[in-house]
């Protein structure tokens, strides 16, 4: 496998790499996880209050030094250390159990350090609230360069992301140079919405999805005819499913294809596949606001793409690593199979002879990143070269 494989366990070596693949430094990952390899043996769970406390370590070491950048007028340089920061204070409460000691405080930490990041590095991405019927949509809104109104991307979160490390997966930066924005979205059931607002998820994503197109329509830098989505991991559901029953998307692609989800939970309790995060059946019941394990499987009934993809009429790719072992290639193909009205459909399955074989590209995201960005540009009028 092409994953950094440096604990014993999938789900802690899966956070390493996201956060290497999110700019974290290799040294300072080394000095991270090298007092707590131990831990990892007792399981992807039980080390986890160990695995926070050296994250934040780190993270705070960062915040001292952007300080002492920021007192000389250097605010690039802290502007730098402080993106680390909270993407190490990010990476380390997602690896918290739901209610557990300093989490709440850690993210409250993550989200003030990255938007103090913002400011310092003048980074074009403007935190904007989105109202849906209960509660708002927190965003990351990312514009790409020149006049007049542009094309522009609705991207979600899988399960276990946020808005953050949409941002820091790079496919914003890597739109806006075609000449396409960007709207990150903690969807309901993910980030600050779950956090702060206590929203779970909603598999029928067209409620909340259409609510972002209904913002953006009223953004006089984008183009309502040309707005597209896609979403990562568990939002291989979330974006196809928006796309099948909003009509005002023009394109739409997953990163990672999660046709059946429903059906991947009955194979987790036969322990088949890997887990995404440390207390995962704690956390999905968290995520779909569930009172118990039954419950839970009600709630989640409806994440399934089956009998829902002749809906979409619009080009629409699918993608995923050769080598996923979350979810079965075999939904991509599923999925794919099931684009009977799309007018132009593709499939890439990622392999071993250019990379990103992991679940959504965790051991190389440049290759589904551009994969993606090239392909809306395409579909929705930006450029390539």
């Amino acid at each position: 496998m092409a994953l950094f494989e440096y604990f014993p366990n999938y789900i802690w070596n899966l956070s390493v790499a996201i956060a290497m693949e999110s700019g974290g430094q290799i040294g300072e990952l080394v000095d991270m996880c090298q007092p707590i390899k131990d831990a990892a043996a007792a399981g992807a769970d039980a080390g986890t209050p160990q695995f926070m406390a050296q994250w934040v370590a780190m993270a705070d070491k960062l915040i001292e030094l952007a300080a002492e950048d920021e007192a000389r007028g250097r605010a690039f340089s802290a502007s730098t250390k402080l993106e680390r920061a909270a993407l190490y204070l990010f990476t380390g409460e997602r690896m918290q159990g739901h209610g557990h000691p300093g989490r709440k405080e850690t993210y409250a930490k993550a989200r003030a350090t990255f938007d103090r990041s913002t400011v310092l590095g003048q980074i074009d991405r403007e935190r904007v609230e989105i109202p849906l019927e209960t509660g708002t949509m927190p965003a990351l809104y990312t514009r790409a360069a020149g006049d007049g109104p542009k094309p522009v991307v609705v991207y979600c979160n899988g399960l276990d992301s946020c808005k953050e490390l949409l941002y820091w997966s790079r496919l914003p930066e890597a739109l806006a140079r075609r000449g396409i924005s960007t709207l990150c979205v903690d969807q309901p059931g993910s980030g600050e919405a779950l956090r702060l607002q206590n929203l779970p998820v909603d598999p029928h994503s067209e409620h909340w999805a259409s609510k972002a197109v209904d913002w953006l329509e009223q953004q006089p830098d984008v183009d309502p005819k040309r707005i597209g989505m896609t979403g990562i991991s568990l939002g291989g559901h979330f974006a196809p499913r928006a796309v099948a029953y909003e009509p005002r998307f023009a394109s739409g692609a997953c990163w990672g294809a999660n046709h059946n989800w429903a059906e991947v939970q009955q194979k987790r309790l036969k322990r088949e596949g890997e887990n995404p995060v440390p207390h995962y059946w704690a956390h999905v019941m968290w995520a779909f606001g569930a009172t118990d394990m039954d419950d839970f499987f009600a709630k989640a009934a409806d994440m399934n793409l089956n009998g829902h993809m002749d809906g979409v009429t619009v080009p629409f790719l699918v993608t995923h690593g050769a080598q996923d072992r979350q979810i079965s290639v075999q939904y991509a193909h599923d999925c794919y199979d099931q684009l009977v009205n799309s007018p132009k459909r593709e499939l890439k399955i990622f392999t071993a002879r250019e990379g990103g074989v992991e679940h959504v590209g965790a051991d190389n995201m440049s290759y589904g990143r551009d994969y993606i960005a090239d392909w809306f540009a395409e579909t929705l009028g930006g450029h390539t070269a």
